[in-house]
């Protein structure tokens, strides 16, 4: 199989590179102004040369007139290259056999080692479970990671220490009180230990946890760690490039996850899995009720991948494993396998790791809104370690040129000429 590393787009990549529809990347190739390489092991998609799409891009102004500084972010920390997702070089499904805490520590120092749990004092978990309590109990998870967010920031009279090892320090005691200090489920029991995911599961349901049910949701932390620059990345690394500090970094990340287009997609895709389980239903009316709507279909496709999300993949394959042996979670999977072949007629319609996380969610009987804690949780990670290459780079280096298309004031000659004013 043709190896495609960075210096390779997709069809969707370059065209948004060039800020065109895809349709229009076929019409430059038909006129020569682009080449199509097509990878011989798929049934579709093309790949187009970096350097090609970046030559056309200066010759035609691409997206708008580019300043250098936010088109080209330079990052050691997340690949996508042939439908396949690597930190640092390393592939994420070897990456998601390990524990929560061993990955952050090799997003932040290139270090992957069997790192001790991420504790909190008492004292201070009490303080920040205090603050969270003035919450109504109608509060989603993720408007409580970001009180808890903001808590933790305010008994941290360090905070303004960027350091590597502050840095570090912050990010795990962020983690683990997120972990402790989200209240759990009704009925839940007690944590059946102290890792990230171990700790985090009684918050997200009661089901009873099992060392199969702890690997499953360490993985789905581990897989959603980090992904390139997605809007929520590019607004913490704005915020680090200002010398914000490690809690007002994650704030900024929250703010744009909080979107319709980012983290809520998970929502919404959680609800369109649950009108194709709803049992007066199926997933052929899930999917034929949205396109009646005139709606997309959540949770199918990406435009960073051609044929497959390995992030969902993996996260289905081992829901997969649970399912010979968990009738509630094969219902779930016959579900998703439904839906993909419902749609697997349109193109880019794969499962993608929005629906990935809603059939771990109903799989496991979480809260609905559990998958984007989860997704906010893990990428607090991510969010991190792009700070901490942000704070190596000169400070403020972020400034789009804005293009005033608003009414223009009066000149000084024209003041006292009614005229003038009229036209």
């Amino acid at each position: 199989m043709r190896d495609y590393p960075a210096d390779y787009l997709t069809t969707a990549q370059a065209a948004q590179r060039l800020g065109v529809k895809p349709e229009t990347i076929y019409a430059y190739v038909s006129r020569g102004l682009l080449t199509s390489v097509r990878d011989e092991s798929r049934q579709r998609g093309s790949r187009f040369a970096t350097a090609e799409v970046e030559a056309l891009a200066e010759r035609t102004g691409g997206r708008r007139d580019p300043n250098g500084s936010i088109e080209r972010i330079h990052t050691h920390l997340t690949l996508l290259a042939d439908d396949h997702l690597y930190y640092r070089g390393r592939d994420v499904h070897e990456l998601a056999e390990h524990r929560l805490e061993s990955v952050a520590h090799w997003l932040w120092r290139a270090e992957l080692a069997d790192v001790p749990s991420f504790e909190v004092s008492a004292e201070r978990a009490e303080t920040v479970r205090r603050t969270v309590a003035l919450l109504p109990d109608t509060a989603r998870l993720i408007d409580r990671i970001r009180m808890i967010v903001a808590a933790t920031g305010t008994t941290d009279p360090l905070r303004y220490d960027l350091s590597e090892p502050a840095v570090v320090r912050g990010g795990e005691t962020l983690l683990a009180v997120i972990a402790d200090t989200l209240p759990p489920c009704a009925g839940a029991q007690p944590p059946t230990g102290r890792t990230l995911a171990e700790r985090l599961w009684p918050k997200l349901t009661a089901r009873p946890a099992t060392p199969k049910h702890v690997r499953l949701l360490n993985a789905a932390l581990v897989l959603m760690a980090d992904h390139d620059l997605a809007v929520s990345t590019l607004a913490a690394r704005v915020a680090a490039s200002a010398r914000a500090d490690v809690y007002a970094v994650v704030s900024a990340g929250l703010g744009v996850v909080d979107g319709r287009h980012h983290g809520a997609a998970i929502g919404l895709t959680h609800r369109f899995l649950r009108d194709a389980l709803d049992p007066a239903g199926s997933p052929t009316i899930a999917v034929a009720d949205r396109l009646r709507a005139g709606e997309h279909l959540p949770g199918l496709g990406h435009v960073l991948y051609v044929d497959r999300d390995p992030r969902a993949d993996l996260v289905l394959d081992l829901l997969r494993e649970q399912a010979r042996d968990d009738h509630r979670v094969a219902r779930v999977v016959r579900a998703v396998d439904a839906l993909t072949r419902e749609t697997a007629a349109r193109e880019n319609m794969f499962a993608n790791v929005d629906l990935a996380l809603a059939a771990l969610t109903h799989a496991m009987d979480m809260r609905p809104d559990a998958g984007e804690a989860i997704f906010a949780m893990a990428r607090s990670i991510g969010w991190l370690a792009h700070a901490l290459e942000e704070y190596r780079q000169p400070g403020l280096r972020y400034r789009a040129v804005g293009v005033y298309t608003g009414p223009r004031p009066a000149t000084t000659g024209d003041a006292g000429n009614p005229k003038a004013r009229r036209d």
